[in-house]
């Protein structure tokens, strides 16, 4: 009896030549737009592996007040952004980078101001091994901003980063502008988007898990049922290290 194989994991660098390939065979038979679309992603991610595939880049982004600043001080030990409640606190891109070697060129792609870089082992001491080295977290200005630069940052960021996370709180998880702007174009990124519930500590059991739900929906109705959603509390701990173990 012939037994079959399993068939080889395609990497990326063959989806990306396939990709190009794909491009080059479809000009005059494919729409101009949908080509030049797709270019650009070839070009965003070629561009991307050149830079470092030692470099996690993990981008936080929210509504104000949603606690993603507490979220992003929470896992750097340190208080590194400023917190605020009632007004945007976050103008330009904050990075906090785990493993400086190497990682230059990339929050320069990304466009973090060097004044916003901050190399965590300098900060905080020690020289020793980190469970998160390579990472890089970034603190983005807030998408609800009146300011229309700081929407422009989150705009232009939401297609760079390797991993984007959403932070939502139990007040404005329903906002039209996240699911109707954010969510729901961005549906085809799915799988690396995370959504995080912040603030759970403001609600009773029964309440925690009716909002869970109604989140889910709304998440399903966006286009993306599969995306893990991760109840937790910046200010109080439960679910910080669940959200900080795929990091």
């Amino acid at each position: 009896m012939k037994l079959l194989r399993r068939p080889a994991r395609t990497g990326l660098p063959e989806r990306l030549d396939a990709l190009a390939a794909a491009v080059e065979d479809g000009q005059g038979r494919l729409p101009a737009d949908l080509l030049e679309r797709v270019r650009a992603v070839v070009e965003r991610a070629g561009q991307r592996r050149r830079l470092s595939t030692d470099h996690t880049v993990v981008a936080l982004a929210g509504a104000t007040g949603s606690g993603k600043s507490s979220i992003f001080n929470a896992v750097a030990g340190i208080e590194l952004a400023r917190v605020g409640v009632r007004r945007p606190t976050t103008g330009e891109p904050l990075a906090c980078v785990w493993g400086t070697q190497g990682v230059a060129p990339l929050p320069e792609w990304l466009g973090i101001p060097l004044r916003h870089r901050i190399p965590k082992e300098s900060v905080l001491d020690s020289g020793e091994d980190d469970a998160l080295d390579g990472l890089v977290l970034l603190d983005l200005p807030d998408n609800d901003s009146t300011e229309q630069s700081h929407r422009v940052q989150v705009d232009r960021l939401v297609e760079m980063v390797d991993l984007f996370v959403w932070v939502l709180d139990p007040q404005k998880y329903a906002d039209a502008v996240l699911h109707e702007r954010y969510l729901r174009p961005l549906s085809g990124h799915a799988a690396v988007t995370v959504i995080v519930l912040n603030q759970v500590d403001l609600l009773a059991s029964d309440d925690l898990a009716e909002c869970v739900s109604d989140l889910r929906r709304l998440l399903t109705e966006d286009g993306m049922p599969g995306v893990p959603v991760i109840p937790m509390s910046a200010r109080t701990g439960p679910g910080m290290g669940k959200f900080t173990a795929p990091l």
